[in-house]
């Protein structure tokens, strides 16, 4: 008794014809008949059919596991295979291609999704995780990833592109919202570092600069790294040209924090005569007091909840006052009298304690503190006696507060255009990028330390980010009704593994467990399904460098 198997091509389409026969003598004539039609039978069952033809001298060998097969531990597989679904859905793989290097790239994403560390620990990453199998790809170690990081930043350009037109399909966003943050390095030899503005307050450490353009959405569209010198406002006609070149249609407003976007770089938007370019910003303190001291503005119109008013120019301005944030900044400002008072309580007590000490001592360092909690514009230290006096000084104090929770919006779009109440929420949009920024530096995707040196890298490895932060994003979407975090999703799927089967015939597959509960609400909420059965390549992925070799000896 066997399985006959054929495929048969009728009419452009393939079919699949399997017959359960046997085979005879009749007269001594070999015969045939067949006993049963199971082309409407699953693979899965066909193959367990086979399964038991093969041992039907001896079905007891079936049920003894270890007699037919051997069963080992394998490879993670749950997060793995969610990330390059996801991937594939956001149109990612597509945009790598599906070249060697391409699904290189494709697992620095995944790895970076998953864990995130240097290219050694992601080959490493590979060694425990289904990422050959589930990719197609052939060993690989670190120079390989290093390489792969030149690649990348030699196809951004294309990649970026194809990722755009993916997602608005010949109808491009007519709002782009762009923001830069830093990000400092611990070495000192990577070719963008530079001293400059460090966001991160890491003093005597070179950061860089990055700069990140989204959609009206906040999906991130396109990154690029500067070197750490680079001003803020120097970086914005970059993405000025890639938007006009590479990512616009008709009209395009861009969407930039306070001191983004000022005056040369709104001439640069209206030096585009073949694009129509517009933008919205949020003006600085001292340009709000500029507006106030020339009365286009008045103090008491913050009061209101929403107000605009338009220049003889075509600028709009409109303000707004935020109740919750004048209160935090009262309450900040309370709080840092508070601890310069505390340091003044003890210096007094130390002169009364030590007659040698002066007064003039005490009051340069507390003057110094005044000074690092940035309230020595309005604090007043006074002497009397042997002992200092602080209080507020009043008529510093309220310019300062009367401005608290107050900002002002500067845009040139036209009132039939977009409505007050519009431009508010548009801007409002900006904590799309700065939840984009906090994901892609330290809360999931940990784009620091950045463990290479040559600015190719560098900024290969921000695409990487980049694109991770693309994933990260749509499983917070999904996962966002669930009572877990991103990080905590992933690390559910990373404990599904695989089963390494081995059968006596030297076949080998992974099988693939039924998740567990919470494993399994994951995957349905991001709408990804896992096979029963993977194929095994057998593939064994190493580090050139061992771990051995690196440790000091103790």
């Amino acid at each position: 008794m066997y399985l006959d198997v054929s495929t048969v091509h009728h009419n452009g389409r393939t079919y699949q014809r399997v017959l359960l026969r046997e085979s005879y003598r009749d007269h001594g004539q070999v015969k045939k008949r067949t006993l049963a039609n199971l082309s409407s039978c699953s693979h899965h069952e066909l193959e367990a059919l086979q399964l038991a033809l093969r041992h039907k001298q001896d079905l007891t060998r079936l049920g003894t596991l270890e007699e037919s097969v051997v069963v080992h531990q394998g490879a993670s597989i749950g997060a793995v295979w969610l990330v390059s679904t996801l991937a594939r859905r956001l149109g990612i793989t597509a945009a790598l291609g599906n070249t060697r290097e391409g699904k290189l790239a494709l697992w620095q994403v995944i790895a970076r999704v998953i864990d995130q560390g240097s290219r050694l620990s992601a080959v490493r990453l590979a060694g425990t995780h289904a990422a050959c199998e589930i990719l197609d790809l052939d060993p690989f170690h670190e120079e390989h990833r290093y390489a792969n990081l030149d690649w990348l930043q030699a196809h951004q350009v294309a990649i970026e592109q194809k990722l755009f037109h993916q997602r608005h399909r010949g109808s491009p966003p007519e709002l782009f919202l762009y923001d830069v943050t830093s990000s400092y390095l611990e070495g000192d030899h990577n070719q963008l570092a530079a001293f400059g503005y460090n966001r991160d307050g890491k003093k005597g450490k070179r950061p860089i600069v990055v700069g990140l353009l989204c959609d009206d959405q906040g999906t991130a569209v396109s990154i690029e790294v500067f070197p750490g010198h680079t001003a803020d406002t120097q970086t914005f006609g970059a993405q000025v040209t890639k938007v006009a070149q590479r990512f616009g249609g008709g009209a395009v407003t861009f969407v930039g924090d306070r001191g983004m976007i000022k005056g040369p770089q709104i001439d640069a938007l209206k030096a585009y005569k073949d694009h129509e370019f517009h933008y919205l910003t949020a003006m600085t303190k001292p340009q709000i007091e500029t507006l106030l001291h020339t009365g286009e503005i008045q103090l008491e119109w913050f009061d209101q909840p929403l107000a605009e008013v338009q220049s003889t120019d075509g600028v709009r301005y409109v303000w707004r006052r935020n109740p919750s944030r004048a209160a935090e900044l009262k309450r900040s400002r309370e709080d840092q009298y508070q601890v310069l008072s505390r340091a003044l309580a003890a210096q007094n007590s130390y002169l009364k304690e030590h007659p040698r000490a002066t007064l003039a001592v005490a009051r340069r360092h507390l003057e110094a503190k005044s000074q690092r909690l940035k309230i020595a514009d309005w604090v007043l230290l006074t002497e009397h006696e042997r002992t200092l006096v602080l209080s507020k000084n009043t008529d510093r104090l309220q310019p300062l507060e009367q401005l608290d929770g107050c900002y002002v919006l500067k845009t040139d779009l036209s009132p039939t255009v977009a409505s007050k109440e519009l431009i508010h929420a548009r801007y409002k949009d900006l904590a799309l990028v700065e939840w984009a920024f906090r994901t892609s530096k330290t809360v999931q995707l940990e784009m620091r330390p950045i463990h290479v040196r040559l600015a190719t890298r560098t900024r290969g490895h921000a695409l990487v980010v980049m694109l991770a932060y693309r994933v990260i994003q749509a499983l917070a979407q999904y996962w966002h009704a669930l009572d877990v975090t991103v990080a905590e999703g992933l690390q559910e799927l990373e404990a599904l593994g695989v089963t390494d089967i081995v059968l006596d015939n030297g076949t080998r597959f992974h099988r693939i467990p039924q998740p567990r509960p919470l494993s399994q609400q994951l995957l349905e909420a991001a709408a990804v399904k896992l096979p029963t059965v993977l194929p095994s390549k057998g593939v064994q992925v190493v580090t050139k460098k061992k771990l051995t070799s690196r440790r000091k000896d103790v």
